[in-house]
């Protein structure tokens, strides 16, 4: 089964675009040229987007792919389709990577036991309820990248498709 997604490099630092470049098209097997511009939130750094469609599980190939590489900020998102729900995976040099799955809807699924252990903790007094949540919905990660999400003026416009 298929489905499709976006790439969302938000930033990197010149010399690393080629290597995002080699990386993504080691994961789905064709070359890959992105449209790198200049990222206005991170002077010296570029940012691309690049729509994909591959078998399901490509998002997290992408996402390992790229994985730890520091100074790269990026998304990787995955449309639901009939046999898988739908991803997001969301890096930052300082957070790491975030992932989520996501419904019909882009609404973040959150399974039982995550949700079961974060109240535990809070019972517990290691941390806030408030806090577990937002950790849950990647909200710190969300937070970060925002600044970097837009991409002024010029930027290429993706539509995501709708699955029905």
């Amino acid at each position: 089964m298929t489905t499709r997604g976006v790439l969302y490099v938000h930033s990197a630092p010149r010399a690393m675009c080629p290597h995002v470049e080699w990386a993504v098209a080691g994961v789905l097997g064709a070359r890959v040229q992105l449209d790198w511009i200049r990222q206005p939130a991170s002077p010296g750094t570029w940012r691309a987007e690049f729509s994909w469609q591959g078998q399901t599980g490509t998002a997290s190939k992408l996402a390992s792919a790229l994985r730890g590489w520091q100074m790269l900020r990026f998304e990787v998102t995955a449309e639901p389709c009939p046999t898988a729900e739908g991803e997001r995976y969301s890096a930052t040099p300082d957070l790491g990577i975030f992932h989520a799955v996501t419904g019909m809807h882009g609404d973040i699924l959150v399974p039982e036991d995550r949700l079961r252990a974060a109240l535990a903790r809070s019972a517990q007094g290691e941390t806030q309820l408030e806090t577990e949540i937002a950790k849950l919905l990647g909200k710190p990660w969300d937070d970060e990248l925002e600044p970097f999400r837009y991409a002024g003026e010029g930027a290429p416009v993706r539509w995501l498709h709708q699955v029905v």
